[in-house]
């Protein structure tokens, strides 16, 4: 019998075993990564809380504007530097980085890295 290969369910596998690893306090919130085949999407959260309490995604106002395709790697750069101010202003400034079950690889790299060079500390 041939394997049939699911890369969502094994995706959302490799993400169950991060997130029990990574958790997000009032302190050190979780940056979570998650992307689309059109859009990518990041979220400030804290778990004690359950409360979000910073996002932004390629679907924002404040990047609409600016990016012409979404599913590059320059967007996510854009939204990685958006969530990091928005996290600054909300009186953020560490948090744990949540890759989603993505690899470390092209946007969730371009939008840690941008995230990072805005500010957020991880």
């Amino acid at each position: 019998m041939a394997k049939i290969v699911d890369r969502k369910a094994n995706r959302e596998l490799r993400h169950s075993r991060i997130t029990k690893k990574v958790q997000g306090t009032s302190e050190r919130p979780r940056l979570a990564v998650f992307r689309s085949n059109k859009h990518i999407y990041a979220q400030v959260i804290d778990d004690a809380a359950g409360k979000t309490l910073v996002s932004a995604s390629t679907l924002s106002k404040d990047i609409k504007g600016k990016i012409q395709k979404t599913g590059t790697l320059d967007a996510a750069k854009t939204v990685g530097s958006l969530v990091a101010e928005k996290a600054k202003a909300a009186k953020v400034q560490k948090v744990v980085f949540d890759r989603g079950g993505y690899a470390y690889h092209g946007q969730v790299k371009a939008l840690a890295e941008a995230a990072r060079a805005a500010g957020l500390e991880f």
